[in-house]
């Protein structure tokens, strides 16, 4: 099975958001909005204007940052 390469140059912007409604699911499911969320998080990729791994990376040092701070920041309670 051939994979096809989730880059930018290499997608539409109909298969960018493919690509994220099928990797999150249901986007508009529970959890007080987190998913719908997520989604949004990924918007500049349908954009085409910032790649996955790029936000990806954005989000995990934020996460770290704040972990280091000591401070618990969590928007979905469960």
């Amino acid at each position: 099975m051939e994979v096809k390469s989730i880059l930018i140059k290499d997608t539409t912007r109909e298969e960018r958001k493919q690509i994220v409604e099928e990797s999150f699911g249901n986007i508009s499911a529970s959890c007080d909005g987190c998913m719908a969320g997520l989604a949004e998080m990924y918007q500049e990729y349908i954009d085409g204007t910032k790649e996955i791994c790029d936000i990806n990376m954005e989000f995990n040092a934020h996460y770290i940052r704040e972990d280091l701070d000591g401070e618990e920041k969590r928007s979905c309670q469960m």
